[in-house]
């Protein structure tokens, strides 16, 4: 319950003093205090009229709590009193009078006495500036004169149980491309596009800033959304257009809480979920593996020996001895059903006149599903703490001057296997759930063995998950603090509405990683005696491991980030004429400890000058004017800096006069349009520092000459690694938007942009420079161009029925595809080849074979052309589409297939509903006009392959491989899987349309129930609000797809993407 001015005991025990206090107070006053009931002060004009009588009343907020130390006065009198502890006043009144009831934070309301005398008021908190306003670039904006394309999303529309925030972008607003592709904890960052991704270079995804400074995707990934004011994502060149060179893949502007006047307010919110997998990849079983291995060697060599006997399937079937006949669910063994995790947050916010304050605090505990035993004496399953505080103070320090300061951290600290649970999923993949056990016991003559025995065969080298999971950890600890100073200058005294602004921030980001683990010992198999059912081991590293955990410690990182921003501000109407300007002046530098080289060590710099001016006639047309002036170290002097301007018109026709009649019907209907130019910085990689410089590396080994004796001697070489470019610039994108906001029944809100970019001046490197001109390095140029377009819409319903009964509704639409408009290729046109052109294809876009079918017998493989991939074709093999007609299957037989990863269409809607206390809420979410390849050589049964790092993997049997392959008893030449076989078929591995599957889906995203306590059972305790909830995410998901999530698209395999079901508590003070 919100927090009171004083207990009741406090408020009586007080009633001398206070008296004393406000008659000394009033003394000079034409009236005096007079106490006419215990708890309610009541002041007393000295002039007595006959005709008054004495009602009575209570005084409640919107959440029902009465509201102690009201102002309750006699409109055009002075006569007035105080609420008590109770919320009741009374006071002496004439029939006709009028009340003006007030408080700090609300709104005042108006009583009218008639012949009742008690009386019932409900204040309301003042009308909060975020409703009346979108927050743009820099600034506020009245939401009517916003002619630029931005979204805002109600941040309760982003609490869902997750500690990440990105998770819950997806489907939530219109103009956003979001999908995430892992569940693990501190790995499960959605990836997120503004109206898509309109670039092949190198960053595509958006500026984020928070409050007005530059974070990255982590910060924004572990914002409390408690702590979230206003989330806005800005689309086109109007709202970006003012952060130049960073503003051309869209803006996500995020502001945070701070204290409003009025009484203290203390909000807690306590969870605890369940999360298990969405989907959960499903293995043969041990028998049916090894029948298939035995069928795989078989039907491609009929002479071939079968890996396993029938006495050995046999007695696996038995389970005869599970350590000699191993029979391993690796799934089982390594991972749990569900893990448990837990959210705790917290915020006070308040003040008065002078200053004002939101301080939060929050503690995210997530952990990961990994199976571990306790067997060791340390756990490497994930546990992922999160700590986050935010200090928001604001204060007047004078009438026109107002300082704010904003401070928060989060602070990471994570333990998990050594490799990553990622890593742990796809190793279960490559392991044979009959080759080995996952450890042996300690027993018999193995009693005194100190060390875990694993598992292993051959030499000892072959992939045990389990062991991977078990034989260390590592622990990582990740601070992000942002410190924040800002000082608002009124300067009315010079001219009505001049305001100047002036901010600095520093960022300090720190992370550090240890790994501690021991090198595990892995024994085989030895002879094994039925009879007694007794086995022999064979130690196969007897040098190779140890007993103790060894030491490596890890990255160390530590950057900080200065910025600093100065504006000045000019807003005023004259009759009916509204103009308003802006400049901004920004710069902002970053350092890095741990650089690598010379060149990244230094300071990395950028800054600009920035400029808004608008104009509105009678609320009716709008016109805008924006630019940005930014400056990149990144390129030569005569390209460092750019202007990036834009403009934008609009009219809102439901403010004409000829709009009354249908304003009940069409209470809202505006036009807008807007164009302009915008850039990307964000170009090459980590090593393109300084692009008009060349890179020269003076100790190349590989580049150097031997000679002396026996050519004993030699002196390495130099090389050009980059040739310098002084015309290297940002990337520019033309951006051009039409839009219209309709409203229906002042119940329903329509916004639908349609929009259309031309990106310009790409990096890419030359491939028109033949390599007969020696060079040693690539030559790259701004010489790409592509562009974008689509239609983003959003629609918004809320209807009270009456005053118990409410309904809500909003859904969303974005559709965004971009193609190649210059690139440079081969001339595949005149090579008669041009369906090769990646000139008009989608960006992104995978190629591929064209796959027909299956072979049905060898006389269908003589009689097609020619498929040479290595080894011999079989029946059930795949076949391909001779695309050119030239009897044979190359490389020119690519074609596009399929659709970019990077899905077209998002989209997501829902209702929401409330009936007295309890409030029911759901949300779907979808993707569309999306594709992802199977990788067929990660899932290829029983493929025996040397890894990179000196391990061995056969991988397992997927449970619809072993139900629908082709074998001579299933010859369906359209099954799911090819022939089997034992080894890698190069000719059924190829990138094709057999293993391009469609990624679209749609998911109940989100389903909640609440239930809000009556205030009568709150009020004792004071206590303003309390509601319980249960609600979950991922709960259905409907798909052509069923091997894996598909909203994981290729990496299906890895840590799967979580179902969560949660049980919330939040207590409002």
């Amino acid at each position: 319950m919100k927090h009171r001015l004083a207990s009741q005991h406090y408020w009586q025990s007080t009633q001398g003093l206070r008296k004393a206090l406000l008659i000394l107070c009033f003394s000079g006053a034409p009236f005096f205090p007079v106490v006419e009931h215990i708890n309610a002060t009541v002041y007393v004009t000295t002039t007595v009229d006959q005709q008054k009588k004495e009602v009575k009343g209570t005084i409640y907020d919107e959440t029902n709590a009465p509201v102690a130390g009201a102002t309750v006065v006699v409109k055009s009198s002075t006569r007035g009193c105080i609420t008590d502890i109770d919320g009741k006043f009374s006071i002496s009144v004439n029939v006709g009078d009028e009340l003006l009831v007030s408080f700090l934070g609300y709104q005042t309301e108006n009583v009218k006495i008639t012949t009742n005398n008690d009386y019932t008021v409900h204040l309301k908190p003042k009308v909060d500036e975020l409703d009346e306003v979108t927050v743009v670039a820099f600034a506020k904006q009245k939401k009517e004169s916003v002619i630029s394309s931005v979204t805002t999303v109600k941040p309760s529309e982003l609490k869902v149980p997750s500690s990440n925030l990105t998770t819950a972008l997806a489907g939530r607003m219109s103009g956003v491309i979001a999908y995430q592709t892992s569940g693990e904890p501190g790995k499960d960052d959605a990836s997120f596009f503004i109206r898509g991704v309109t670039t092949f270079g190198y960053a595509a995804s958006p500026l984020i800033l928070i409050d007005n400074v530059e974070l990255t995707t982590a910060d924004l990934a572990r914002l409390n959304v408690d702590d979230i004011a206003s989330f806005s994502i800005m689309k086109d060149a109007t709202a970006t257009a003012l952060y130049g060179a960073r503003g051309a893949n869209g803006v996500i502007l995020v502001t945070t809480k701070e204290g409003k006047e009025g009484k203290a307010t203390v909000n807690i919110r306590i969870e605890n979920s369940v999360s298990t997998p969405v989907r959960t990849i499903e293995t043969a079983d041990p028998i049916t593996y090894m029948q298939l291995h035995n069928e795989a060697v078989k039907t491609r060599n009929p002479l071939g020996v079968l890996p396993y006997s029938q006495s050995k399937i046999d007695n696996t079937i038995r389970n005869l001895n599970s350590y000699a006949f191993p029979a391993v669910d690796w799934y089982d063994e390594m991972f749990k059903k569900y893990t448990m995790n837990q959210r705790v947050t917290a915020n006070i916010s308040g003040g008065g006149n002078v200053a004002r304050y939101y301080i939060a605090a929050s503690f995210f505990n997530d952990n990961g599903v990994l199976n571990v035993d306790k067997q060791n004496n340390f756990n490497s399953n994930i546990s992922l703490k999160k700590y986050s505080v935010r200090s928001n103070i604001n204060i007047n320090l004078t009438k026109t001057t107002e300082a704010i300061i904003r401070v928060n951290g989060s602070f990471d600290d994570y333990r998990g296997p050594i490799d990553g649970g990622d890593a742990l999923y796809n190793k279960v993949m490559k392991t044979s759930p009959v080759l080995f056990p996952k450890s042996f016991p300690n027993v018999g003559e193995y009693t005194n063995n100190t060390h875990l025995m694993f598992g292993n065969y051959g030499d000892g080298t072959y992939i045990n998950p389990y062991a991977d999971m078990v034989k260390g950890y590592k622990d990582y600890s990740r601070t992000s603090i942002v410190a924040q100073g800002e000082l608002k200058q009124s300067l009315d005294f010079i001219t009505k509405g001049l305001n100047v602004r002036g901010l600095i921030s520093t960022t300090r980001y720190v992370y550090s990683d240890v790994s501690r683990y021991y090198n595990p010992y892995y024994y085989a198999m030895g002879a094994y005696d039925q009879s007694k059912n007794t086995y022999s081991l064979t130690l196969l590293n007897p040098n190779g491991g140890t007993e103790y955990l060894n030491y490596n410690e890890g990255a160390k990182d530590v950057t900080t980030t200065n910025y600093m921003e100065a504006a000045m501000s000019y807003n005023r109407d004259f009759d009916e004429h509204g103009i308003s300007g802006m400049l901004v002046f920004t710069r902002r530098t970053q350092q890095n400890s741990n650089a690598g080289d010379l060149q990244k060590s230094l300071p990395y710099k950028n800054q600009g000058l920035s400029g808004r001016f608008t104009y509105s006639y009678d609320k009716r047309y709008f016109a805008e004017f924006n630019f940005g002036y930014n400056g990149s170290e990144r390129f030569a002097e005569n390209e460092r800096y750019g202007f990036f301007p834009s403009f934008g018109v609009g009219y809102l026709m439901s403010n004409e006069k000829f709009w009354k009649p249908l304003e009940k019907t069409i209470n809202k209907l505006k036009w807008k349009f807007t164009y302009g130019l915008v850039g990307n910085d964000a170009i090459g990689d980590s090593n393109d520092r300084f692009f008009y410089l060349s890179n020269v590396n003076m100790n190349d080994e590989n580049k150097g000459q031997d000679f002396g004796t026996n050519w004993g001697n030699h002196i390495n070489g130099i090389t050009v690694t980059r040739y310098a470019n002084e015309v290297i610039t940002w990337e520019k994108a033309k951006k051009m938007n039409i839009g219209i906001e309709l409203g229906l029944f002042n119940k329903l809100e329509i916004q639908a942009d349609v929009f259309y970019e031309k990106r310009n001046s790409i990096l890419m490197t030359r491939s028109y420079i033949p390599s007969t001109m020696g060079l040693t390095a690539d030559v790259r140029a701004n010489v790409g161009a592509a562009s974008g377009k689509g239609i983003d819409m959003s629609v918004d319903y809320s209807h009270s029925i009456n005053k118990d009964l409410w309904v809500t509704g909003r859904a969303n639409f974005t559709y965004a595809t971009s193609k190649y408009e210059k690139i440079e290729e081969p001339d595949y046109l005149g090579a008669g080849t041009p369906w090769r052109s990646q000139v008009g294809q989608k960006l992104s876009q995978q190629w591929g074979f064209i796959a027909e079918r299956l072979f049905i017998d060898e006389a269908d493989i003589a009689n097609s052309p020619e498929q040479n991939f290595g080894g011999k074709l079989m029946a059930g093999d795949i076949k391909y589409k001779d695309v050119d007609k030239d009897g044979k299957i190359t490389e020119a037989d690519k074609v596009p297939i399929g659709y970019p990863t990077t899905p077209e269409i998002t989209y997501g809607f829902g209702l929401s509903a409330g009936y007295k206390g309890w409030d029911l809420s759901a949300f779907f979410q979808g993707n569309a006009r999306s594709s992802f390849w199977i990788d067929p050589n990660r899932i290829s049964p029983f493929i025996d392959t040397d890894d990179d790092n000196n391990t061995h993997s056969q991988n397992a049997l997927l449970k619809v491989i072993a139900d629908n392959h082709w074998s001579e008893a299933n010859r369906n030449i359209y099954t799911f899987w090819p022939r089997l076989a034992n080894e890698s078929v190069p000719n059924n591995t190829q990138s094709s349309t057999w293993w391009m599957q469609d990624g679209s889906f749609m998911r109940l995203k989100s389903l909640e129930l609440g239930y809000t306590l009556p205030e009568r059972w709150t009020r004792k305790a004071r206590i303003s609000n309390v509601r319980i909830y249960l609600n979950g995410t991922n709960l259905l998901t409907f798909s052509k797809f069923k091997l894996w999530d598909p909203e994981m698209g290729g990496n299906g395999l890895g840590y799967p993407i979580q179902r969560v079901y949660n049980i919330g508590l939040s207590v409002n003070f």
